[in-house]
C-alpha cells in the first residue's frame, strides 16, 4: 500500500481545484466581456486560499516568490485561456547603440563574418561576442545579492567595511561573498526561480503624468498605486500576493535620448514599504533605477526627492525591496504597447539568464493579455 502525506493531498487538492477551474475557463472563452470579469473575480477568490504567505522557510532565497504556486497559476491559466488574448514581449532590443549604465562599461556586440565547412554546403555565424557588463545595462533583473546593508552608516573615511555587510535574509557577507572575486554564493541571479504568475499594469503616466511622460524625480507614492488601481477598474482585485506589479512612467519615451540615464521618476520609499504589504513577487518600471531619481542627484548638484532617508544613498526602494522585502525588480521595462491596448492585467513570464553568482542579468519578459481599447 501506498502511503499518501497530508502534504500530498493538499497538492492533489490544488491540482484538483486548478484542474476544474481552468476545464471551467475552457467554456467561458466567448462569454460577454462582462461575465468575463466576473469569471476573473471567482478565479481571483479561489487563487486567495492557494497563495503561500510569510514566515518563509529557514534559509530562505526565494523572497516573495515562495508565494507562486497553485493561486498564481490559477490566475495565470484565466489570461491564457481568453480566445483574444495577446502576447506581449517587455523588453527593448539590446544594441551597440542603447543607453549605457553610468556604473558599468558599456555593451559592444561584436559580429563574426560568414564562415563555411571545408567540403559541405553549409554557410554559419558564430556567435556575437559581448564585451561590457551585460546584466546591468538594458531591460534586466536585480538579484537579491544586489544590494546589502551596514548597522552602522560608514563615512566614507576609513576603509569599507565590507566584511560587515549583510543581506536579505540576515546572511552575511562571509556567505554571500566570502572573497573580493567570488561569486555570489547566496542570493545570486541563478537563485531566482522561474517567475509565472498574474501581473497588473498601472499607467502612471495617463495618471500621474496627465498624458505626458513623468518628469524626472517625481514620485510614486503608495497612495498613487491604490488610485491607480481605483481608475483602471481593479479595485475589486487590488494587488494580490505573488502578483508581478508594471508601472509605465513614460520615461522610456527617452530611450534613446543622452538623458535617458541622468534620471528618471519612479517609487517613492513609501511606496517601496507598501509594497512589502501587498507582497508582490517583482516590480518593473519603464525607468532606469525603480527609483525616482533627480537629474544632477548621483553627481552632487541636486537633492533626492522628498521623503528618502539619507542613509540609503538616494535609493531607498533599492535597498527595501531587495535587502529587506525580498521583492525582484526589473529595470528598462518596455510597456508602451500593453499600456496602450489597456492590458490592466495579463499572466506574466519572467525568465532571468541563469548566471551563476551573478547580481543581475539580462531579461525578456512577456505578458498575455487581453487588450481594452
Amino acid at each position: 500500500m501506498i502511503a499518501i502525506t497530508a502534504t500530498r493531498v493538499s497538492q492533489l487538492r490544488q491540482i484538483t481545484i486548478i484542474l476544474g477551474a481552468v476545464i471551467w475557463l475552457n467554456g467561458c472563452s466567448q462569454e460577454s466581456q462582462s461575465i468575463g470579469e466576473t469569471h476573473q473575480a471567482t478565479v481571483v477568490r479561489i487563487s486567495r486560499t492557494l497563495v503561500p504567505l510569510p514566515p518563509w522557510p529557514e534559509g530562505d532565497e526565494r523572497g516573495m516568490a515562495n508565494t507562486l504556486g497553485a493561486g498564481t497559476s490559477m490566475r495565470c491559466a484565466y489570461h491564457l485561456n481568453q480566445a483574444d488574448a495577446q502576447v506581449y514581449e517587455l523588453s527593448h532590443l539590446r544594441t551597440n547603440d542603447m543607453p549605457s549604465s553610468p556604473w558599468a562599461a558599456p555593451i559592444q556586440y561584436e559580429y563574426s563574418p560568414t564562415g563555411g565547412v571545408p567540403h559541405s554546403l553549409i554557410a554559419h555565424h558564430p556567435g556575437t561576442k559581448v564585451i561590457g557588463v551585460s546584466g546591468a545595462q538594458g531591460t534586466q533583473m536585480d538579484a537579491f545579492g544586489h544590494w546589502g546593508y551596514l548597522d552602522e552608516i560608514w563615512d566614507g573615511e576609513e576603509k569599507y567595511p565590507s566584511d560587515k555587510v549583510k543581506y536579505y535574509g540576515g546572511y552575511t557577507e562571509a556567505q554571500v561573498k566570502p572573497t573580493p572575486d567570488s561569486p555570489l554564493l547566496k542570493l545570486g541571479i541563478d537563485k531566482a526561480p522561474p517567475i509565472i504568475t498574474s501581473a497588473v499594469l498601472l499607467d502612471a503616466k495617463t495618471h500621474l503624468g496627465k498624458g505626458e511622460a513623468m518628469k524626472a524625480g517625481q514620485q510614486i507614492h503608495g497612495k498613487d498605486i491604490e488610485n491607480m488601481l481605483e481608475a483602471q477598474g481593479l479595485k475589486w482585485r487590488g494587488l494580490l500576493p505573488g502578483d508581478v506589479l508594471y508601472i509605465y512612467t513614460g520615461w522610456s519615451d527617452h530611450w534613446q535620448e543622452d538623458f535617458y540615464y541622468h534620471g528618471g521618476p519612479g517609487l517613492s520609499f513609501d511606496a517601496a514599504q507598501y509594497l512589502k504589504t501587498k507582497m508582490v513577487v517583482l516590480v518593473a518600471l519603464d525607468n532606469p533605477f525603480t527609483d525616482a531619481i533627480n537629474i544632477g542627484q548621483f553627481a552632487g548638484e541636486a537633492e533626492p526627492p522628498p521623503g528618502t532617508p539619507s542613509y540609503v544613498g538616494g535609493a531607498p526602494v533599492h535597498h527595501q525591496n531587495l535587502a529587506y522585502s525580498g521583492i525582484h525588480q526589473i529595470q528598462n521595462i518596455a510597456l508602451a504597447q500593453m499600456a496602450a491596448d489597456k492590458v490592466w492585467t495579463s499572466c506574466t513570464i519572467i525568465l532571468p539568464i541563469k548566471v551563476v553568482g551573478a547580481a543581475g542579468a539580462p531579461v525578456s519578459p512577456v505578458a498575455i493579455g487581453v487588450p481594452n481599447n
